[in-house]
């Protein structure tokens, strides 16, 4: 049985704009931003990035992706949630921040989409592992900030601290190639098959296009 969603609309493009032909860099497949955009947008937002941000990303990029279908993505789990980040100063609330990663996630889902899978499909095979891997790389990451912050406390002598630099240093060496190996295992794992024209059912992602 295939999910039923609602028809999104917005001011200033919503679900019913997106797909293949949703901006002037994408491609036939739905594709939008390239690799080496991704790869910048993660290095320059290591922290997280705001909903606001996501969608001006692509709206820079002549890309239409609005909040409604953002929100969207995200209540049909297709996106992580955000976490609650507090700003500096008094009085300042927090914020809700989405992963660099969201990004990436957003663009790949937007493929399937136009190679005419269902949110189902997507669910089921593409974003099986995809959570999990995510995790993984942040806490990962985490994991070697704390060390290296740990390191510079008083408490350790300039050779302790030396040799503990070096054995992080291999250390992250290690977990990055070993990051590199299960990435590429799940992406191999996920892979969708071809999907011939018109495979999608009423209902189904294409609704979201």
């Amino acid at each position: 049985m295939k999910m039923p969603l609602v028809e999104m609309r917005a001011s200033g493009g919503g679900a019913g704009s997106l797909g293949a032909s949703g901006g002037s860099s994408g491609g036939e497949d739905g594709g939008s931003l390239s690799d080496r955009d991704l790869k910048s947008i993660e290095r320059e937002y290591p922290g997280g990035l705001t909903s606001v941000q996501i969608v001006h990303i692509f709206a820079e990029r002549g890309i239409r992706f609005s909040e409604a279908t953002f929100r969207k993505y995200v209540q049909l789990g297709l996106l992580p949630r955000s976490r609650r980040v507090g700003r500096k100063g008094k009085h300042q609330g927090s914020l809700g921040l989405y992963p660099a990663t969201t990004v990436r996630r957003i663009d790949a889902v937007k493929r399937l989409m136009a190679r005419n899978y269902t949110i189902e499909d997507i669910q089921r095979q593409f974003l099986r592992f995809r959570d999990d891997f995510e995790a993984l790389e942040r806490g990962v990451g985490a994991l070697f900030s704390g060390f290296e912050e740990a390191i510079r406390a008083p408490h350790f002598d300039a050779r302790g601290r030396r040799d503990l630099k070096r054995e992080l240093a291999e250390a992250r060496k290690v977990a990055d190639e070993l990051l590199r190996r299960i990435g590429q295992i799940e992406r191999r794992v996920s892979e969708p098959h071809e999907r011939s024209p018109g495979a999608g059912t009423p209902g189904g992602a294409e609704d979201l296009l």
